[in-house]
């Protein structure tokens, strides 16, 4: 059937300080998580169009909203991403086809669980909530924004950070 629902989950990270940065560490990265949903959303748009609905849903990071010292090549691949949805969301909103950022901030994963006790309650001390994220906390968003009931959501960055961006 037609491509109703994107979500542009895909990402990678290659962290180090700036001035260490590689060319090809930088444009790895930018081209995966950004050139990469934009990809996937310019096959989409045109099944969406034709059918006069679509949802697309680009996860980003609150890193992308916020800065991380040693990720400027992610952060900026992430912050892409905002731009990228609300510039969608004003294109083909005529078409109801909405266009919305999540942005995680720490979710419990294997990689989360293998940070050092220490590094994990540095982090936890920054988040208001005090834990990490479920993986299903973040798919819950991204199923609302899947659906009907989201219809008149378009353009719109949905923390599910446990408050540690503050709506940045």
């Amino acid at each position: 059937g037609p491509v109703e629902v994107l979500v542009a989950n895909a990402g990678i990270t290659d962290d180090t300080l700036m001035l260490r940065m590689s060319e090809d560490q930088f444009s790895r990265v930018v081209d995966t998580n950004l050139a990469g949903a934009w990809r996937c959303a310019k096959r989409a748009a045109t099944k969406m169009i034709r059918g006069r609905w679509g949802r697309m849903i680009f996860i980003s990071s609150v890193v992308g909203l916020s800065g991380g010292a040693g990720q400027v090549n992610y952060a900026a691949s992430k912050a892409g991403l905002v731009g990228l949805a609300r510039s969608i969301a004003r294109e083909l909103g005529s078409r109801n086809v909405t266009a919305n950022v999540v942005a995680p901030g720490f979710i419990e994963t294997d990689m989360t669980a293998a940070l050092p006790d220490k590094r994990r309650d540095e982090i936890l001390t920054t988040v208001p909530l005090a834990r990490f994220a479920s993986a299903d906390e973040v798919a819950g968003v991204v199923t609302w924004l899947a659906g009907d009931t989201a219809g008149y959501v378009t353009g719109a960055v949905i923390p599910v950070d446990g408050g540690l961006g503050m709506g940045h």
